[in-house]
């Protein structure tokens, strides 16, 4: 797996894909939105990758849209413009929809389409010296592609504010909104990151990819009839599957489960 703007490497069952424009501050480009989507594609459908790291390369995690290739879409058509800006939307659609679980490795700061990838992942460790903004009303632009995971990060009422007055925030108000799952010194930064997808790892493949959907197919719903009779299947399903069915066997007998031999 060989990208132009980012790398991939493997430990074990985890995956770390890194941005790796670190002279631009990580912003992405074509390129960029090109690599990460073909990148979170591939990396979803290997049985042998249990869990991602996105990560950043350099002083920032990702400072959001390159100023090179803003300047290009100044002269698009709008037809040119819409094309760029669904190919922006595939790759945030790419991370969110991954079927393994997407830790976001924050070492730095985040803004914009950055902390859209951000708001992607399933599980954020940020360094407390990180600082996190939408600024794009700044610019006389507006954060549309990356709307739908912000407002799911940080809620309805933080969004309204941070949309419109394009303040930077810090760590600990990210952590406050729900944003950022642990805050930690950069020091312990990376074994968070172990420990959390050690976790993941430990736990069944299928369970782990069921339970990603479970949520983001229920989030929000009203609790009717259907919904109900909805989430009865699915335990009725993952019951009988082979991992359901072991892993439960495992706990009676005091056993591991076979899927952490593999």
């Amino acid at each position: 797996m060989q990208y132009e703007t980012l790398t991939v490497e493997f430990a074990g069952h985890v995956a770390t894909v890194t941005l790796n424009r670190p002279e631009v501050r990580n912003a992405f480009n074509e390129a960029m939105i090109a690599d990460v989507t073909a990148a979170f594609t591939a990396l979803g459908a290997r049985d042998d990758v249990r869990a991602i790291v996105l990560a950043g390369n350099g002083k920032a995690f990702c400072a959001g849209a390159d100023l090179n290739w803003m300047r290009k879409m100044a002269g698009y058509s709008d037809a040119e413009n819409r094309a760029d800006a669904m190919r922006l939307a595939q790759m945030l659609s790419a991370v969110y929809r991954c079927p393994k679980p997407v830790v976001a490795r924050v070492h730095g700061d985040a803004y914009a389409g950055g902390m859209g990838l951000v708001c992607a992942a399933d599980i954020v460790v940020a360094v407390e010296t990180a600082h996190f903004c939408l600024s794009e009303a700044r610019l006389g632009l507006m954060p549309a592609t990356i709307a739908p995971y912000v407002i799911r990060a940080l809620g309805e009422q933080a969004s309204r504010r941070y949309f419109v007055t394009a303040e930077a925030f810090d760590c600990a108000t990210a952590q406050r909104l729900g944003l950022v799952s642990e805050a930690v010194s950069a020091e312990a930064l990376d074994a968070t990151v172990q420990r959390i997808t050690e976790t993941l790892c430990a736990n069944s493949p299928n369970a782990v990819r069921e339970c990603k959907q479970l949520v983001q197919d229920i989030a929000g719903q009203t609790i009717d009839d259907a919904l109900i009779e909805g989430t009865a299947v699915r335990i009725a399903r993952i019951r009988a599957s082979e991992e359901g069915r072991d892993g439960v066997s495992a706990f009676l007998e005091k056993r591991t489960p076979r899927w952490r031999d593999q």
